[in-house]
């Protein structure tokens, strides 16, 4: 099979097109008109935009090859995303790649504010020495409240808490667990932060509840010479409001790098010097251009190796520290999945995924995902994918579900156990962990209790527990020339059934299956290719 091709239509960093030459078939086209990438989109897999390049259903269709678009920046509004994903088509961006410069800005801004730094540059170039009629105010011990904890937002509070600020948040959107893993306060109600908090900055995205959600009321609630920052997208701080808010001196300084409109020449709130604007460059650093052209092609190198893309806007976001603990039960669990439709046929109505121990604090929607794809996938082969997985499922009548529990699970710190229900309204059970040494394990199956490292090929021999059924299965395997890595074996009760599960070097033919069963000892044995 020939290398996987990439259309680059826009402008990205040199650095992050090398990258996809060294693993793809890359055309660089910046620039190319609409009705020619139409024309052309079918023979490519991958196709990297900015922001001008219009992926809409029209272009979708036309790209019947297509299985990842990926946005060299923040934002995806040039994309369709529910039309990607009923497609099957990852749409990712890179938004990990230029927060530490946005969050960098906000600190640069509020620290300006705080120490006067703006007008003391002025002044001094100015011809003058105002050193005693500048005073400033400290960062250690005030209260820091900020507007959204999402990527920047958690950035910004990991950082400040290194100055000795106290951290609160108000974020509605984010889980319990996250303000838990950054130390954050979690504050129910904009109100309360913002009557709170000695600073604030503002990291949420521009939507109808957060346009104008800092005005008239919100300011007149804070304590007198609060300090604002905005690195986030304008709008979200009613400017006029703001105007009053410095005029009355209610509002000690303000740091603005976003605003209502852009670019901006001109605006009632330059006349105050506690006022710094810059004109939004949060993102615009040599670092933050190089690390997004370097993310979107990993990420569209990932895609099309079949691997995670955790940056895809069509799948839960994931933290890079995130990723990095999750990923092994993403792996296994996709391949615990694959067990249930190649030992048993009838349809799958439910599906019930609980979280044991400490695995339960973290977000496991990627890990449902990895399970429901790998669940489907015998059965829909290459049709199914990250993106479309819960889409599928849902078209399938598939209802999946989750519980946490943060107590340990019998003698195990980290357990997923799944429970599977078919039409007939049985129940299939399997359940995994992962070892001190990152590898995933299967260890329970169906009641059974196993220790089985996953492999790509291996045998299930459920069996009578009778003396000479392992002398059996040894002989069969050696006369059909199967190679065998391990031997695992379970029961529940002495004298009744006990399952046989190896792993082995090769999928085992149906020939051999059925040499199998023709052993009074052995109920049935299933190949299993993950």
């Amino acid at each position: 099979m020939g290398k996987f091709k990439a259309i680059v239509a826009e402008k990205m960093d040199d650095a992050g097109i090398e990258l996809l030459k060294q693993e793809l078939d890359v055309d660089v086209r910046i620039g190319i008109s609409r009705g020619e990438l139409l024309e052309i989109i079918d023979q490519y897999d991958a196709l990297l935009v900015r922001s001008a390049t219009m992926v809409d259903g029209e272009l979708l269709d036309k790209g019947k090859n297509l299985k990842i678009v990926g946005r060299a920046g923040n934002g995806t509004d040039n994309i369709d995303i529910h039309e990607a994903t009923k497609r099957g088509v990852i749409a990712a961006n890179t938004p990990h790649s230029n927060t530490i410069s946005a969050c960098e800005l906000g600190i640069a801004l509020m620290l300006a504010c705080a120490r006067d730094v703006s007008y003391a540059d002025k002044d001094m170039k100015a011809g003058n020495w105002s050193r005693n009629s500048l005073e400033g105010v400290e960062l250690y011990n005030k209260t820091l409240g900020i507007i959204g904890l999402g990527r920047i937002g958690s950035l910004m509070a990991t950082r400040m808490k290194a100055f000795g600020m106290n951290v609160i948040a108000y974020d509605p959107y984010i889980s319990d667990e996250r303000f838990k893993r950054f130390g954050v306060e979690k504050i129910e109600e904009l109100e309360e932060l913002v009557k709170r908090s000695d600073i604030i900055t503002v990291h949420t995205p521009r939507t109808e509840e957060t346009i104008g959600m800092i005005s008239y009321k919100e300011i007149e609630l804070m304590k007198d010479n609060v300090i604002i920052v905005n690195v986030a997208r304008g709008k979200i701080v009613d400017e006029e409001a703001l105007y009053h808010g410095l005029k009355s001196g209610k509002v000690r300084a303000a740091g603005i790098d976003v605003h209502a409109v852009e670019p901006r020449f001109e605006s009632p709130l330059y006349e105050f010097d506690n006022f710094i604007a810059t004109p939004h460059i949060g993102a615009n650093t040599a670092d933050a251009q190089k690390n997004v052209g370097i993310a979107i092609a990993q990420q569209v190198i990932n895609a099309l190796k079949g691997e995670i893309v955790p940056n895809a806007v069509n799948l839960p976001a994931m933290e890079r520290e995130e990723l990095k603990e999750m990923k092994p039960y993403i792996e296994l669990m996709e391949n615990l999945g694959k067990v249930y439709y190649q030992l048993h046929k009838e349809p799958v109505k439910f599906v019930e995924i609980s979280y044991w121990g400490d695995v339960s604090s973290n977000d496991t929607n990627m890990v449902n995902i990895a399970f429901t794809k790998g669940l489907l996938e015998p059965v829909l082969k290459e049709g199914i994918n990250y993106v479309n997985a819960m889409v599928m499922a849902d078209q399938a009548g598939i209802s999946v579900q989750e519980k946490k529990f943060a107590e340990n699970y019998n003698n195990y710190s980290n357990y997923v156990g799944v429970k599977v229900t078919n039409n007939k309204n049985e129940v299939f059970t399997i359940a995994g962990t992962i070892a001190s040494n990152g590898q995933g394990k299967l260890i329970e199956l169906e009641g059974f209790e196993i220790d089985v490292t996953p492999s790509e090929y291996m045998l299930f021999i459920k069996n009578k527990d009778v003396p000479g059924v392992i002398g059996q299965v040894g002989t069969l395997v050696g006369e059909e020339a199967i190679n065998v890595a391990t031997m695992h074996v379970g029961r529940k009760i002495k004298g009744e059934n006990a399952i046989m599960i190896l792993t082995i070097d090769s999928e085992v033919t149906k020939e051999t299956l059925a040499k199998f069963k023709e052993k009074d000892s052995i109920i049935s044995a299933k190949s299993v290719v993950l």
